[in-house]
């Protein structure tokens, strides 16, 4: 594919008039009370989430089709993208003929911090912000990137529509949320636009608390009446406004630029600040990305700068202050050597990062501890940043497969670590051998692999074994896994290093998978590693017949409904397995799709 079918909405999708302060607001309100001749206004007030307008289109409770606003009249069918975000509901909980609703697909501040900590890893360039991360998610060609930037999504109104009605749009939010879909709980009604006001400039203040972001509040007429006849420009409706916050910035001097080493061997530039507040909190250090950032703001030791919170979250440095400038300010170029063991520098071709090449730097060492007993790897409860540096710093471990082989009388010896606590983390380290093989896949930092990467590795070939002697060749032919990763794993395991630290987290018990019982078949094939469940009766095919052809597409049919799924194939009359698959967020094939798909 090229490129994205497009879709025509059945109603415009018209974007907000902006106001920036409350005398805009007021003339909004003056607005709205002529033209209704002074007539009794309730408004709805709603949060103003930062990220894509989409629209989703449900027949008789099923999801068909889903579409960006593009022009407004005109957006582009991403469909299997957002059936990808798990909040979006497959079936409805309420029947209706025909549904459109609106809503906006976001990234929540923590995701879009992971997300850019994978990507500075993996010497990939920064996501700007939670938006411009959430549109570009939901315009990849492949859905299983989409769903690897695990994206969220308020619903916030209403499209077209038939056999339900509706005098507010206070009750249509309330039908949309016991019909199944998100709908923010943060939205109040309001009978005077001073009210309006003071909460507006409470959120204003409260933003910076929520799990993601925000530009504003949504200010509507509640009345679907009153909405109708004040009606709307060619460009948005005269009915609803957005309170655009102003965006925050301040002023703040540079004093130095420091460099963190990762886990990958990344170097990292940070600005080190004039303690400024911003955003609700006191901002002393601000990342600056890479090197081309700073060659292309030419960004000096002892600028002036204006900074912002990127997305509210990560504070970075907007803009160089030149008039400002006393000439006594130092240029900076990264180093060409480590500034933990002063091993040689690189930069690799089309990345944007430049790499230490010690494998044994303690700054990527101790990064790779962490990494490896995090949640999404390992996930050994009990073992933090504090605990890890002092097992560093007396010796106890240089590597992650030493954290098997500590005893107990090495534990209790540790600051702050009593019996009990050093029970607990024996324990949980002992439970970490059991895990299955795609979280000892990722633990392990393999440049550019991922969580979806190590599980679509472990599927493929079953046991680290049969992992690390993959080709370059066989690996390319697995969808997902392209030229880069492929390269990115055959070199670490062909360094002696890595492949003697997996011989020794074996002998220390660490579970490496099993042997597949039946090598897959080689090429690519468009159901290769897809899992699916089929429930119903089908058109087309047996139950054997459609098992036949997903098994020769390099597919597998299982019987079970798992979060593990990728998808269930839906005939008619389908069973319970098809109930506990859309509360799971499982995508849904229909048979029509399903003869696209292969």
């Amino acid at each position: 594919r090229e490129g994205f079918a497009t879709l025509s909405h059945r109603l415009p999708m018209l974007s907000l008039a902006n106001v920036m302060g409350e005398e805009e607001l007021l003339d909004f309100d003056r607005r709205v009370r002529t033209s209704l001749l002074n007539e009794k206004v309730e408004y709805v007030v709603e949060l103003k989430v930062d990220g894509l307008a989409v629209s989703l289109w449900y027949e008789d409770g099923i999801l068909e089709r889903g579409a960006t606003r593009g022009d407004g009249f005109t957006g582009e069918d991403i469909t299997p993208n957002l059936k990808t975000i798990r909040s979006i509901p497959l079936r409805l909980q309420k029947s209706v003929p025909f549904l459109e609703v609106r809503g906006e697909a976001y990234m929540t501040k923590e995701t879009f911090l992971k997300q850019n900590l994978d990507r500075a890893e993996a010497g990939e360039s920064a996501f700007a912000n939670p938006r411009n991360a959430a549109a570009g998610s939901l315009r990849q060609l492949d859905p299983a990137i989409t769903a690897s930037r695990k994206l969220n999504i308020f619903i916030y109104g209403l499209g077209d529509y038939k056999g339900i009605d509706f005098a507010t749009h206070a009750q249509s939010l309330n039908f949309l949320k016991e019909a199944g879909f998100p709908v923010s709980k943060d939205f109040r009604l309001f009978n005077d636009i001073e009210e309006v006001m003071e909460h507006c400039r409470w959120w204003e203040k409260q933003r910076f608390n929520l799990p993601y972001t925000i530009d504003g509040l949504v200010v509507k007429v509640n009345s679907l009446v009153q909405q109708k006849r004040l009606g709307a420009t060619l460009k948005s409706p005269r009915w609803a406004i957005a309170y655009k916050f102003p965006a925050e910035q301040s002023q703040t001097k540079i004093k130095d630029i420091i460099i963190k080493v990762g886990r990958t061997g990344v170097l990292t530039p940070t600005a080190v600040l004039e303690p400024v507040h911003l955003a609700g909190t006191t901002v002393t250090r601000a990342t600056l990305h890479n090197e081309d950032m700073i060659k292309e703001k030419d960004i000096r030791i002892g600028d002036r700068v204006l900074v912002h919170k990127a997305g509210e979250i990560i504070p970075e440095v907007l803009e160089v202050l030149k008039t400002k400038r006393r000439g006594t300010e130092e240029p900076f170029a990264m180093p060409a050597k480590c500034p933990v063991c002063q091993a040689k520098v690189i930069r690799l071709a089309g990345e944007a990062a430049r790499r230490c090449t010690n494998l044994t730097c303690p700054a990527r060492q101790r990064e790779g501890l962490i990494h490896f007993v995090s949640r999404g790897a390992m996930d050994i409860a009990g073992l933090g940043q504090a605990t890890i540096d002092n097992l560093l710093k007396i010796k106890l471990i240089s590597d992650v497969a030493d954290l098997y082989y500590l005893k107990f009388d090495d534990l209790v010896s540790l600051e702050r670590m009593g019996p009990k606590s050093a029970q607990n983390l024996l324990a949980a380290i002992e439970k970490s051998k059991s895990n299955p093989l795609n979280r000892l896949v990722f633990a392990l930092g393999i440049i550019h692999v991922g969580e979806r990467a190590s599980g679509i590795l472990a599927e493929r070939f079953g046991s680290m074994e049969c992992l690390m002697k993959a080709a370059f060749e066989e690996l390319v032919t697995i969808p997902e896994i392209g030229p880069k990763i492929a390269s990115s794993i055959t070199a670490f395991f062909d360094l002696e290093q890595n492949r003697r630290l997996i011989a020794k987290l074996a002998r220390s018990g660490v579970k490496m998978g099993e042997e597949p019982t039946e090598k897959k078949e080689e090429g690519a094939k468009p159901l290769l590693n897809k899992t699916f469940v089929v429930t119903g009766t089908l058109k087309n095919f047996t139950r054997d017949q459609v098992q036949e052809i997903i098994h020769k597409l390099g597919g597998r049919v299982t019987s079970g409904v798992s979060k593990n799924i990728d998808y269930i194939l839906v005939g008619e009359e389908p069973g319970s397995k098809y109930t506990k698959a859309l509360t799971l967020g499982i995508p849904v094939l229909r048979e029509d799709e399903f003869l696209n798909l292969i």
